[in-house]
Formats: C-alpha cells, sequence, structure tokens
C-alpha cells in the first residue's frame, strides 16, 4: 500500500475550480434563482434526512472512542520507530490554537442569549432557559465536533504516515477499492472534500465579515450593508492572498500571534471584570448537566424546526470541515498512537471551548442582568452585535471594542490563509507544499464564493443562506465519512499486532 502513482494529474483541480466558478457566476447572474435552489435542498436534507446528521454524528463518536480504547489504539500514525514531531506541550499548544477560530468569536455571546430568549424547551427569559442556554453551547462546541474532526484527521495521518499514501481524502478509501482511489472514484471522493471545504469555510468567512462589519456600525456608525460586508471580504482576500503570492510568511505569523495573545487577553479580561464568581459557577453548572444529558442531548429531536436551524446546522458545518481542521490535527500528530491521537484531538479544544464559552457566555447573562436587558435588546435588534453590546458593559470599552474588530480580523485572515493552503493541497495530488499560484487562485475564488452568498442573502439574511449551502454540501460528504470509519477498521485490522 505505498504512493505509486503520485503524478500531475490536475483532475480534481480542474473540476472542481470549474464548478465552483460556475456556481459563482450562477450566483452573480441569477442570485434569486440561486436563493430557491439554496432553499429548496436545505428544506428537503433537513426535513426528511435530518435524523441522519443526529444518527451520522452519534455512530462518529461512538467509533472513534471505540478505536481508541480498543487494541488499534497503540498503533502510531507512521511507522513504529517514528517518534513525535512535536514535544507534549507544542503538541497541546498547536491543537488547543486549532479550537480558536470566528465561529467561537461570533457565537459566544449571540448563542447562549438567542437560546434564552427561543429555547427548544423550558420557558423563555427564565432561568432554567439560561442553563438549558449554556447546555446547549456546550453541546454545540464541545467534544462533538472535535469527534469529527478527529475522523478526518486519523485518516489523513494514518495512511499518509504509516501507508505511504498521497495527504488525500481518498487514501483513506485504499482498504476498499484499492488502486481506485487513482480513478475516478478517488477524484470524485477528493472533490467532494473540496466542496465541503469550500462551503464549510465560506460560512465562517461570513460570519466573521458580517460581524466586523456590524462591529464597525455599533462602534463608529458605518452602515453594514451588504456591499459593506462585500467590501470587508475583498479586503480580507486581498490580503491574505497578497501574503501568499509575495511569500510574508511572518506576517502570516504575526496574524496568528495576534489571535493567540488578543483571545487570552479578553478571555481574562472577561472573566475579572463580568463576574468572576457567576461565571465560575456557571462553568462548574454548565459542565455537570452537559456530561449528565450527553447520550440523551446527542440524539434528541423533541423539536424538529430547532434541531434542523441549530444543531443539523452545527453538524454539517463541522462535517465541511473535517478535511480542513483533520488536515491541520494530522499534519502535528505524527508519530503519536492512535489512543494519544484521539484523546488528545477530541478533549483538549473542546475543553478549551467550554471554558471560552463559560466566560463570555456565563459574563453575558450576568451583565445583561445588570444592564437592565442591554444584551438582550441588540440580539433582539441584531444577534451579530452581541459581542460588542457585551464589551459595552465592560471597563474600557473605547479600548475593548476595536481590539475585538483586530480579533476577528485576525482569526479571518488565519482561517482563510489556511483554507487556501488545503485546498491547493487537495487540488494538487496531496502536494503538502503546494504552489503559490494554486494557494493564490484558491484564495480568490473563495472570498468571490462568500461575496456571492452574501449578495445572494442580504444582510442579515445571508447568514442563514450561508447555513443553508453548509448543510447542502455536507450531506454527501457526511456519507463519504460514514464509509471511510468502515475503511480505517478494515485496515486496522490488518496491522500484525
Amino acid at each position: 500500500m505505498t504512493n505509486s502513482r503520485s503524478s500531475n494529474n490536475r483532475t480534481v483541480m480542474y473540476i472542481s475550480s470549474v464548478i465552483i466558478v460556475l456556481f459563482v457566476i450562477f450566483g452573480m447572474f441569477l442570485p434569486e434563482q440561486m436563493g430557491k435552489v439554496a432553499s429548496a435542498s436545505f428544506a428537503f436534507l433537513t426535513t426528511d434526512f435530518g435524523w441522519l446528521y443526529l444518527l451520522a454524528v452519534a455512530f462518529f463518536t461512538i467509533f472513534i472512542f471505540g478505536i481508541a480504547f480498543s487494541r488499534f489504539g497503540k498503533i502510531k500514525l507512521g511507522k513504529d520507530d517514528d517518534k513525535p514531531e512535536f514535544s507534549n506541550f507544542q503538541w497541546f499548544s498547536m491543537l488547543f490554537g486549532g479550537g480558536m477560530g470566528i465561529g467561537l468569536v461570533f457565537w459566544s455571546v449571540a448563542e447562549p442569549m438567542m437560546h434564552y430568549l427561543t429555547p427548544p424547551m423550558d420557558t423563555a427569559g427564565t432561568p432554567e432557559a439560561m442553563r438549558t442556554a449554556m447546555r446547549i453551547m456546550f453541546f454545540h462546541w464541545g467534544i462533538h465536533p472535535w469527534v469529527i474532526f478527529a475522523i478526518g484527521g486519523l485518516a489523513l495521518a494514518y495512511f499518509q504516515f504509516r501507508k505511504d499514501l498521497p495527504f488525500l481524502v481518498s487514501s483513506a478509501f485504499y482498504p476498499l477499492i484499492g488502486e481506485r482511489i487513482y480513478g475516478p472514484i478517488g477524484k470524485g471522493i477528493d472533490i467532494l472534500a473540496v466542496f465541503a471545504t469550500v462551503f464549510g469555510v465560506a460560512t465562517s468567512l461570513g460570519l466573521g465579515s458580517n460581524q466586523i462589519a456590524t462591529g464597525l456600525q455599533y462602534i463608529w456608525g458605518i452602515q453594514a450593508t451588504p456591499t459593506t460586508v462585500s467590501i470587508v471580504i475583498a479586503l480580507m482576500t486581498l490580503l491574505f492572498t497578497l501574503a501568499t503570492i509575495s511569500g510574508l510568511h511572518k506576517a502570516m505569523q504575526i496574524a496568528a500571534d495576534i489571535k493567540i495573545w488578543l483571545s487570552i487577553g479578553f478571555m481574562v479580561f472577561i472573566f475579572l471584570f463580568g463576574g468572576t464568581v457567576i461565571i465560575l459557577n456557571n462553568f462548574t453548572d454548565t459542565l455537570g448537566a452537559y456530561l449528565q444529558n450527553f447520550v440523551g442531548q446527542t440524539l434528541w429531536m423533541g423539536n424538529i424546526d430547532w434541531i434542523n436551524g441549530w444543531t443539523v446546522f452545527y453538524w454539517a458545518w463541522w462535517i465541511a470541515w473535517a478535511p480542513f481542521v483533520g488536515q491541520f490535527v494530522a499534519r502535528v500528530s505524527k508519530g503519536r498512537t492512535i489512543r494519544e491521537f484521539v484523546l488528545a484531538v477530541t478533549l483538549l479544544p473542546s475543553g478549551f471551548s467550554m471554558i471560552w464559552l463559560s466566560i463570555y457566555g456565563g459574563a453575558a447573562f450576568n451583565l445583561d442582568k445588570l444592564s437592565n436587558g442591554a444584551i438582550q435588546a441588540a440580539v433582539k435588534t441584531d444577534y451579530t452585535t452581541a459581542l460588542f453590546a457585551m464589551l459595552q458593559q465592560l471597563p474600557l470599552y473605547s479600548i475593548t471594542a476595536p481590539l475585538a474588530i483586530l480579533l476577528i480580523v485576525a482569526c479571518f485572515v488565519g482561517a482563510a490563509n489556511s483554507a487556501t493552503y488545503v485546498l491547493a493541497m487537495l487540488t494538487s495530488n496531496g502536494d503538502m507544499d503546494p504552489g503559490k499560484g494554486l494557494r493564490s487562485f484558491w484564495g480568490i475564488i473563495q472570498g468571490s464564493f462568500t461575496i456571492i452568498l452574501i449578495l445572494v442573502g442580504g444582510g442579515t439574511a445571508a447568514l442563514s443562506v450561508l447555513q443553508t449551502v453548509s448543510i447542502v454540501a455536507a450531506f454527501p460528504f457526511m456519507l463519504i465519512m460514514i464509509a471511510m470509519c468502515f475503511s480505517i477498521y478494515k485496515a486496522l485490522g490488518q496491522e500484525k499486532l
């Protein structure tokens, strides 16, 4: 099982790029029709297959922990004598860094407040609704997303580092289809991975650009129109594309450092001034409720409309991110055992996310009470302003608000740069150092694609369009990931232990 057909075949790049470019053109000239097609697809998938997203993620959870604690857990992601490339501290730090992103910044205040105001159960505005809101946040941002990423990362790391196959999603299917991974079936799998990545990252970029635009409006009165949002995306795309072309790796490292230090700084600041004891009480209570309801919440469908709008969207979004984040966690985990990999990838970033959400969510509820509902009012008007509404209730708002914009920009640039790298790799036969031209191409495509989706939706409604296309694009890749699990198990069963 070796990489015997590494070549310069560009089939995946040509087919996927042509289809996505056609999608962009379709959206430019027929935005209304594209919106109708997306909505119809969304309605079909959520109405008839919403249950499948929930069952699939439940299956992924059982599978990945079953593999980790089985006899296969001691198998290395690499040759038997390979040593880890990074120390435990470096590895843990990178996994923690992988957990920070636009989504956490965007939803950490808005989502719990939205669940509090419109709960899937309980009565709105009650202490029970607040507890349920925080538990739901842990559920959506906790272990389940990282289970999905761990499966993608395990497949990439195992077949690349141990079996010397290309660093491609299709390589994970060698045990099932053999040499056909190099043919049309394998190319089709990689094209689906490209689509999932494009749609999933576009959702994140759309969230980030909307939050930047509404932040500018909230702070300085600059109107957050779809045009403004599109200009923000265009400027950010230009920034990270120029960095890619010119090889300004130091600039990208600076952006990453800004993201990490600002993230830590905001967490400490909000923890100290947002109600320390209340935050700690909230974290303890929510963690207990989350663990207690883990299985029931995973399969809960007591409110179908709510499930389709929230949990199904999140599961689809995480599935769409599986090739992207999976590539990251795989590349930094060579030499680790499967058990080490699974436990670290699923527990460390999710633990960080829970701490983050407890600080932001707990402070939001505390400050909302102290301000007689100021944050609730802001969320009801425009939930993309939730973070700034909370910061306004804290000291040093004139400083923290612009810094929040800077944090979102750093997250935006980091995500976009990484996404273009992964897309370039997926469309260059798994080349782990793809050319700058290809990376630039995908950067421009990614920015253009997100702008089209924003203009099709218009305003805050654009976020609904982004959610819709994520669910639609993730559906076929979800089926790919289910088959991937069986392929991984078959390959592990052939190991001599």
